[in-house]
């Protein structure tokens, strides 16, 4: 996200906005190019960018072929939600898959390990690696190969309505505790929750379980460590919030049910990321942009952590045409197109250069963003690694609805982990 485990959205898969009137996948002859060394051919693009995104992805593509004439770019728009599975039928029934995706950074190790994705090691793919962000890069391995370029990170945040927070006398809280607190002064003042809590996506668990100095897994040593004092504490932590009614939640419909709270003023705070700026800014609550402030996401009892996520580019082994959607990635991950991504959307760059350009180091976004995603925690990038959310999100429910203590959702968790990690303690 965009967006760690982001939630569904809502879009339907919009399939025919091709740039040009050609078959889907593949390309011509000469593996895309002709006997001229010249790129021709087709390039589908699947792109997971939400409604907010979408234009601007579908204009940066019509940017390449405007570079290529002889290369005809399918363009098509993928909900968050669904391309996983998408990509993996596709994929793994040899039809249907694009030329080039735009993956979660959790799903490469995934799709690497499975065979799905061409190396990008000597390709014209991996242009000035050197410029990338050491962080943005780990997400790109697996086993020694790189299987993405990276396109956009990201972390989460939290954003709040500055106005609502004023009219009742409150600091941006800096730990859940301070939140619970002030949420009473919130309601009594102004009517508004004080936050929505992502109750339907398990990538919101995160912040909670850093707050309390957990984590998933340790990948290096092989130990499974949700179900240990931490996560017990993290379940305890969205269980109060919930019940205490200083936050709302819902078990399905969180990305747009929480953007729309914010938008409307009925919450006054939202653990959120880049990606959801300008749809935030498109509602009425903010119709004065400066009154969406952003703050780091709230500590737990003895930390402050928020998860590291973003976007990466990536080719199908099975491509018919890898030389042209080599030649993709490189321009989608350039520092120019960064550029634009950033000044249309507020999304970061994984480019340290494109940090440097005054209209990018100016955004007051990127000025918090950017040392927030410096400071993010890293996921596994295993090739399980996506797969370790799905366990959380079935005990978040649990938890949120009373059938399943703390205590039994943590150490469900852990069973969880250790049946899907063999080799795991």
């Amino acid at each position: 996200m965009r967006r760690g485990i982001r939630g569904v959205t809502a879009t339907a898969l919009v399939a025919g906005l091709a740039l040009a009137a050609t078959a889907c996948g593949g390309g011509d002859s000469n593996d895309g190019a002709n006997s001229g060394g010249e790129l021709s051919g087709t390039v589908t693009f699947w792109d997971t960018s939400n409604d907010a995104e979408k234009a601007t992805y579908r204009k940066l593509a019509e940017g390449f072929q405007k570079e290529h004439p002889k290369v005809h770019v399918k363009y098509v728009n993928v909900p968050f939600g669904d391309a996983n599975a998408k990509f993996k039928n596709a994929a793994g029934g040899n039809s249907g898959a694009p030329d080039v995706m735009r993956t979660e950074v959790a799903w490469v190790a995934d799709f690497a390990n499975l065979g799905y994705l061409a190396p990008l090691d000597g390709t014209p793919a991996l242009d000035k690696t050197d410029d990338y962000l050491p962080q943005a890069v780990g997400s790109t391995k697996f086993k020694g190969k790189t299987y993405a370029a990276p396109q956009v990170i990201d972390t989460l945040a939290l954003f709040y309505n500055k106005k609502l927070l004023k009219d009742a006398g409150v600091e941006v809280p800096r730990n859940f505790a301070e939140l619970a607190t002030a949420a009473k002064k919130i309601k009594a003042k102004t009517g508004a929750t004080a936050l929505y809590l992502r109750g339907d996506d398990p990538y919101w668990f995160l912040p909670y379980l850093y707050g309390e100095g957990g984590n998933m897994v340790d990948a290096r040593d092989k130990v499974v460590e949700i179900d240990d004092g931490a996560g017990v504490k993290a379940f305890k932590t969205i269980k109060s919030l919930v019940d205490s009614k200083a936050a709302v939640t819902d078990a399905t419909d969180g990305q747009e049910n929480q953007l729309r709270a914010l938008k409307d003023g009925t919450v006054a705070m939202a653990v959120d990321g880049p990606w959801d700026i300008e749809g935030a800014r498109a509602g009425k609550s903010f119709k004065d942009k400066k009154n969406l402030g952003v703050a780091p996401v709230p500590g737990g009892s003895t930390a402050q952590g928020s998860p590291q996520g973003g976007w990466n580019l990536s080719v199908y082994a099975g491509s018919k045409n890898l030389q042209a959607s080599y030649a993709f990635v490189k321009y989608m991950s350039s520092a120019k197109v960064q550029q634009q991504t950033n000044e249309k959307l507020s999304l970061l760059p994984t480019r340290k250069s494109v940090y440097e350009v005054p209209a990018v180091k100016n955004n007051e976004m990127v000025k918090f963003f950017k040392p927030a995603v410096d400071g993010a925690v890293q996921r596994p990038w295993i090739a399980e690694g996506n797969s370790l959310f799905e366990p959380i999100k079935v005990q978040m429910n649990k938890v949120l609805t009373g059938s399943a203590t703390p205590e039994q959702a943590a150490k469900a968790t852990g069973d969880a982990y250790r049946k899907l990690l063999k080799d795991y303690k």
